[in-house]
């Protein structure tokens, strides 16, 4: 497995699973298959509603010494409603009490969102809606600045509950305003990434400032599919070129997809419950794509974005919510 090296030293396997959307009854055995099979870097957050499950796949693979703790790269991310400076640390903890660890490799401000607060006894976790029994369950909006959210969060580095700190969902003219204000920089930035939004100035910047990027959805349309976000014919594996390389490479579709992020530079966490395609995801590291092949598979992008609060907190929250323009 690869590595990325991060500003605090520590190496961000390029590789991971991402466990958005993984129901709590498969994760359990999915994370301990994972890690049976080679992963390291498994991709949480509090939002997803199955750390408790994640916990215990985790707890279970170590027990049956499959990995010690040491070898495991976690990320968690710290939801909307607990920007206030008070609510940083509970949400931490009760994120750790979930997955039955000491410490976080790295923990992440989910969305430059702040939202009300939602106490754990009422709802855990909170979602998107302040009240959904609402005659008109909408978002809450917070007034509370990034700065105030990222100070709270550098206690924890610094309480060794955290080892490095991060952003996902911001644009460099949020990135640049929080690095400028930070006495701990952020050492990683995960944005939506796929060869149809390419982010090439995002990325290109990241490197400037010396912040690891890591894609989510890197294969695009799949994750979406089943929310209405996108449709069948979104799908960046059907693309001709893309498959060309693949038959030429002797691998997948997604393969030469995933390959394609790690060869620029940064990390992927696509998301699979299927055994024979988190394998499949893995073996990635046995090929190497030409520059032209490269150069043609970015030349797909179409900035298209399926993981936009701008569009999907409308129709969903009705609340109008945009973060990228």
């Amino acid at each position: 497995m690869k590595t990325l090296s991060l500003i605090t030293g520590d190496k961000l396997p390029t590789t991971g699973l991402g466990l958005w959307k993984i129901p709590g009854t498969d994760t359990s055995r999915v994370v301990k298959e994972a890690i049976a099979m080679g992963y390291r870097h498994f991709d949480s957050a509090c939002d997803y509603g199955n750390e408790a499950e994640t916990g215990e796949g985790i707890a279970d693979a170590i027990a049956d010494k499959l990995c010690q703790r040491e070898d495991l790269w976690i990320t968690s991310k710290l939801w909307n409603t607990y920007h206030r400076r008070d609510h940083v640390r509970p949400a931490l903890e009760r994120t750790l009490k979930d997955l039955r660890l000491d410490y976080l490799d790295l923990y992440l401000i989910h969305f430059p969102i702040a939202q009300k607060f939602v106490p754990f006894e009422k709802r855990y976790p909170p979602e998107w809606l302040f009240d959904p029994d609402a005659e008109h369950p909408a978002i809450q909006l917070d007034k509370v600045p990034i700065h105030e959210t990222w100070s709270a969060m550098e206690e924890l580095v610094k309480a060794g509950l955290v080892r490095n700190l991060g952003i996902c969902n911001f644009g460099t003219a949020l990135l640049q305003d929080l690095i400028n204000c930070s006495q701990i920089q952020p050492s990683v930035l995960q944005i939506e990434r796929h060869p149809y939004l390419v982010q090439e100035k995002l990325v290109r910047f990241c490197k400037q400032v010396n912040v690891a990027v890591t894609g989510f959805s890197p294969l695009g349309a799949g994750s979406y599919l089943e929310l209405g976000m996108a449709e069948p014919a979104d799908s960046v594996l059907k693309e001709p070129i893309v498959k060309t390389i693949a038959e030429n490479h002797g691998k997948t579709a997604a393969q030469v997809a995933l390959r394609w992020g790690i060869q620029q530079g940064t990390s992927v966490i696509p998301k699979s419950v299927n055994p024979d395609r988190l394998r499949e995801n893995l073996d990635v590291y046995d090929f190497e794509l030409t520059l032209g092949e490269m150069h043609s598979i970015s030349a797909l992008d179409r900035n298209h974005r399926f993981n936009d609060p701008g569009v999907f907190a409308e129709s969903a929250f009705n609340t109008f919510c945009p973060i990228y323009e």
